[in-house]
């Protein structure tokens, strides 16, 4: 009989006749899903069905599957304050089908249900480093190979599809924002891993490294702080161990803003004035602002902010047009108001809390991931200050199946309520 903490059900294992075919195909499911968060956003949705109905059938056929289902106060308070927000809303039936993100969130519940056991969150987590990789290498080629913003190609073959808009690096994304966001998480999430030359460094090392380029030719400012500041958590995580990281990551850095072209230009504007794309963020706080005074409770209802945006945007702003503000919690306050932002606050910091409290009752090996699952959600927070990763739904489910693994690498005694 399995043991699980408190809301896990179990069931138990009768025999193994069958078990073998349906482990492998979770383990199947679970590569696919892999590279479709690395390659394919249809993919990874394809495969978080298969592997819910999984679930189902090897809880149906007697198997020890052990369902959990963490952070599910807040996320289904989440869920209520948007469900609210949209039916006070002016466009009730536009803002209740804008809600349909919310299924993204059972990725969480449902990858953390498909990881057995502390050895499958392992492999799974090191899988999902090197996969998110190679889009990075991907990203690299595409900025290598450009024939340059005035040849941009737009013709049928598969090459020339891949080199469209490839002055930034994208990957397999439709844009370089989705890629810059996935691979800061990424970096954060194996640093800790590296930092502590474990024997599977050798994997990690050289797939951080070109993630690392694949980041820089992004371009995506916001993303590299995202990345700085759950570097500095990690930092802090690692204690005396966390100096040699750091001088290793200063030396890294500095060699990247040097060796690639553009990339210190970029950094010099960061929070300058006379920068375009500054001004035309700052423009969109303020029109933000002026929304969240006039529906602060249950804010304008989601998915509103494209109707709404043209009347409130500012002289200041370069497009009076958009569907969101570039700024996560702003988005969210304007969208559900007040309410949705503290719901929405919950998830991350229970993720947070939670999180601490597992990784403190885990073996060194298994805590350096927590501790990197840690710090790549201060990196997704403060990149989310920067752009609506929320609402990018690639970036959210890599977000998710790195907050799943805490839960699948503790013992069931050992989790917390």
């Amino acid at each position: 009989m399995s043991v699980a903490h408190p809301g896990a059900v179990t069931a138990t294992r009768p025999g193994t006749g069958s078990w073998d075919w349906l482990e492998s195909l979770r383990l199947g499911l679970l590569a696919a899903l892999v590279l479709g968060l690395a390659l394919s956003i249809s993919l990874s949705q394809i495969t978080l069905v298969a592997l819910a109905a999984w679930l189902l059938l090897a809880r149906a056929m007697g198997r020890p599957v052990t369902l959990r289902a963490p952070l599910l106060g807040p996320i289904a308070a989440f869920a209520a304050a948007s469900v609210l927000a949209a039916l006070a809303s002016g466009h009730r039936v536009e803002s209740l089908v804008a809600c349909k993100g919310l299924l993204d969130l059972l990725a969480l519940f449902v990858i953390a249900s498909a990881l057995p056991d502390a050895a499958t969150a392992r492999r799974f987590a090191t899988w999902l480093i090197l996969a998110l990789a190679l889009s990075a290498i991907a990203g690299i080629v595409q900025v290598v190979a450009c024939p340059g913003p005035d040849a941009i190609a737009h013709g049928p073959t598969l090459a020339e599809k891949f080199l469209r808009k490839c002055t930034r690096a994208r990957g397999f994304y439709s844009i370089y924002m989705t890629l810059a966001g996935i691979l800061a998480l990424a970096m954060t999430a194996a640093l800790p891993r590296l930092a502590r030359l474990e024997r599977d460094g050798w994997w990690l090392a050289p797939a951080w490294l070109l993630s690392g380029v694949g980041l820089a030719l992004t371009y995506v400012r916001g993303a590299w702080l995202g990345f700085v500041a759950g570097a500095l958590a990690v930092l802090i995580g690692l204690g005396r161990r966390g100096l040699f990281a750091a001088a290793a990551l200063l030396l890294i850095g500095t060699a990247t803003v040097a060796l690639l072209p553009g990339v210190g230009a970029r950094v010099r504007t960061i929070g300058s004035s006379t920068d375009d794309t500054t001004r035309d963020r700052l423009a969109m706080i303020e029109a933000g602002r002026r929304l969240v005074l006039r529906h602060p409770v249950l804010g304008i209802g989601p998915g509103q902010v494209k109707r709404i945006y043209p009347s409130v945007a500012t002289a200041e702003a370069m497009r009076h047009s958009t569907s969101h503000l570039h700024n996560t919690p702003l988005q969210i306050t304007v969208e559900r108001g007040l309410v949705g932002l503290a719901t929405w606050l919950w998830i991350f910091v229970a993720g947070l809390v939670r999180g601490t409290v597992v990784m403190r009752r885990l073996p060194a090996h298994d805590r350096a991931i927590a501790l990197g699952v840690l710090a790549a959600i201060v990196t997704f927070l403060v990149g989310g200050l920067f752009e609506y990763n929320f609402g990018d739904t690639e970036v959210l489910l890599v977000m998710l199946a790195l907050m799943a693994l805490p839960f699948a690498l503790a013992p069931a005694t050992a989790a917390p309520a």
